[in-house]
């Protein structure tokens, strides 16, 4: 069964909790993340992204970047932007997006359940980006990145969480620029941090990595780093959010590709044809309407591509879009072989617009383009229920939740 456990959290004052929230590390570059901190002192990237600090010349795994943010953790505590909770507690987070709220609850979670499995997996890391988190978490001694764990509904939960939104204040509530509104609840009463602690344990089996694979591997691994016995207990547990499925958004997740793989695009066109209806649909972006129903946007034009019947597997992995796309295209005809690993290929979220697609292969920085249907949450946690794992990027959720609002600390700041 799943174990959870409240913490005492790192988190803002609440009047500084609006500038402090920032968008997740990893969906965004580095010239993007330094506009969104610039003016903005207590933005929580000078910790999370504090590369943004460095000259640009400065890799962004750079042993000085780890140092910087443990140095800018440290200015925001002693000016007082963070404080510590007094005891450990749960916290009640919810989001809403375009008038669709989600509300989980923010917690640690066990990290010899991410090891035995009890909480699930559906996609393989890159070993650069979890390098990446270790040496974050272990030079600051904070967990800053929350993981975005989904679990089956319990009746239960759900009426707890409803009651104690409904019956006490949030102590942050604000609606941040890109029009997402926030607010979190501490919970803070024994007896219902015991209640919590027990439904879970009792009615909940397992759950299910949404969002945060590599800051969960990274969680996980860095563990054994931690040199004190203090810290190394505190590290056997990570910075968590859980939510109810069906309380869950999952956006499409897109790809664009830098070349045709040396093929003209009248060979190129010709060979997707092979597993392909391919139609031309003029200037306006494709949103596919159904599974199985592909966007191809390559030299100023759409494509509708629709994969063939016998094409592809009708098992839990095979059946997926993103596989169909991998197997009959990316590898074959693109040359894609790993997505994981190929310096070719990157990924658009879904909130980003396909418009976004478009200006990537405008610009010269790609030659093509794909959109795709969505993953259902059903459909993720069929795979992972198999032990198997989707092609990397295979979901986007949405609304994300903000770095720096709710911390774990792990070691001696």
């Amino acid at each position: 069964m799943a174990h959870i456990q409240p913490f005492k959290a790192l988190r803002p004052d609440p009047q500084f909790a609006a500038g402090v929230a920032s968008r997740p590390y990893d969906v965004m570059s580095r010239s993007e993340a330094k506009d969104e901190a610039r003016g903005n002192p207590n933005s929580f990237l000078h910790i999370t992204r504090s590369e943004i600090d460095l000259p640009d010349t400065v890799s962004a795994y750079d042993e000085q970047v780890y140092q910087t943010a443990k140095s800018n953790l440290k200015a925001f505590l002693s000016r007082n932007v963070l404080f510590k909770e007094a005891k450990p507690c749960y916290y009640l987070y919810r989001l809403t997006m375009n008038g669709r709220s989600q509300s989980g609850l923010v917690c640690v979670s066990s990290v010899e359940d991410y090891n035995k499995d009890i909480i699930k997996k559906h996609e393989f890391t890159r070993p650069e980006k979890e390098n990446d988190r270790i040496q974050h978490i272990v030079n600051t001694g904070a967990q800053t990145g929350n993981v975005f764990l989904a679990y089956r509904n319990v009746a239960a939960i759900d009426e707890f969480i409803a009651n104690w939104q409904t019956q006490r204040g949030a102590v942050y509530d604000f609606t941040a620029e890109d029009g997402v509104k926030h607010e979190i609840w501490v919970i803070n009463n024994d007896k219902a941090i015991e209640t919590i602690t027990q439904l879970f344990e009792v009615e909940v089996p397992c759950t299910y990595i949404a969002d945060g694979h590599h800051r969960a591997a990274s969680a996980a691994k860095s563990q054994s780093l931690f040199t004190s016995e203090r810290a190394k207990a505190k590290a056997d547990w990570f910075l968590t959010t859980l939510f109810p499925a069906d309380q869950l958004y999952i956006m499409d997740y897109n790809r664009v590709v830098t070349d045709l793989n040396g093929l003209s695009k009248e060979a190129f066109l010709e060979k997707t044809a092979t597993h392909f209806t391919v139609e031309a649909i003029g200037r306006k972006p494709l949103h596919p309407k159904g599974l199985h129903e592909f966007g191809m946007y390559l030299d100023k034009t759409w494509y509708r591509l629709t994969a063939k019947e016998g094409t592809y597997s009708n098992d839990p992995i095979g059946v997926l879009d993103v596989t169909i796309l991998q197997d009959n295209l990316l590898a074959p005809v693109l040359g894609i072989l790993d997505q994981r690993t190929d310096k070719r290929i990157d990924f658009v979220g879904g909130i980003r617009g396909l418009e976004a697609l478009q200006e990537r292969v405008d610009s010269g920085d790609m030659a093509v383009a794909f959109s795709l249907y969505p993953v259902t949450i059903h459909q993720l946690f069929d795979i992972a229920d198999s032990g198997n794992v989707m092609p990397p990027k295979s979901t986007w959720f949405e609304p994300k939740l903000r770095d720096g609002l709710l911390t774990h600390l792990v070691g001696q700041l």
